[in-house]
């Protein structure tokens, strides 16, 4: 079995694959100060509840945005399961991917491993957009190279910095209104995110395919790639263990 863990501003997502099929997933919590100790029981009592083996895991592979996290996280994971992860990111560690940006050592480690998992759904140039923390939109030609892509606020990010800004407007759960034209203040912000965020993937998506070119499969990804994407014309497919996926497929390329 593989543990592959997505180390994220908010989450740490993780999954178990045999081969290559996802036999389980979890998430918990991003805390910047938690221990390697405390991390390792965390982990352990997770396997535990997917009823998996620490001694079934022979690897481990790890990309990370939060680098005062991975360590840690490495050492837990090396606690429980008795193996050294492998780190996105690490010179050692052999990709194969081409990173065209001006600074390829600044590309979040998520975003190229996003790519990566893209490059086995399609032979088109492609679009990753992750509705994370931030939400990314992730670009690869078509010879399946990392080219670039934007960064916006994520959902979430701008609803909570929209309610702690305005004194008279609360939270409000996250979920589509009937329709866009909100009769009280709670639908009101409920249209305003959900179908104002899929105006803005769609409107970005169609200036970055004009510069992709003329065939270009666009996939979704993140906590909230499900509610946004069903009220966007441009996303083709959601893959919610896009990045999961990736990881493994660094896992067995390099293995190979």
């Amino acid at each position: 079995m593989l543990l592959a863990v997505d180390i994220g501003n908010t989450n740490v997502v993780a999954g178990i694959f045999v081969g290559r099929e996802l036999r389980a997933s979890f998430r918990y919590e991003t805390v910047r100060n938690r221990s390697a100790d405390e991390q390792a029981v965390l982990l352990g009592q997770l396997l535990s509840l997917h009823h998996i083996s620490e001694k079934d895991i022979v690897g481990s592979v790890v990309c990370s945005v939060v680098p005062q996290v991975t360590d840690a996280t490495c050492r837990a994971i090396q606690t429980v399961a008795g193996v050294v992860p492998w780190v996105v990111g690490d010179a050692r560690l052999k990709i194969g991917i081409r990173i065209l940006s001006d600074n390829p050592r600044e590309v979040g480690a998520d975003r190229i491993v996003n790519v990566i998992a893209a490059r086995e759904l399609t032979s088109n140039a492609a679009i990753v957009v992750d509705f994370g923390t931030a939400t990314t939109f992730d670009c690869m030609s078509a010879d399946g190279d990392y080219v670039g892509g934007a960064i916006v606020p994520g959902v979430q990010i701008s609803l909570d910095a929209l309610v702690s800004h305005a004194a008279k407007l609360s939270r409000v759960d996250l979920v589509a209104p009937k329709r866009a034209i909100g009769k009280n203040t709670t639908h009101a912000l409920q249209s305003g995110i959900v179908f104002g965020y899929a105006a803005l993937v769609d409107g970005l998506v169609e200036r970055l395919s004009a510069e992709l070119g003329p065939k270009v499969t666009v996939l979704a990804t993140g906590g909230l790639a499900e509610l946004i994407a069903s009220h966007t014309r441009s996303i083709e497919r959601v893959v919610p263990s896009l990045t999961l996926d990736g990881l493994c497929s660094i896992y067995e390329s390099q293995r190979n």
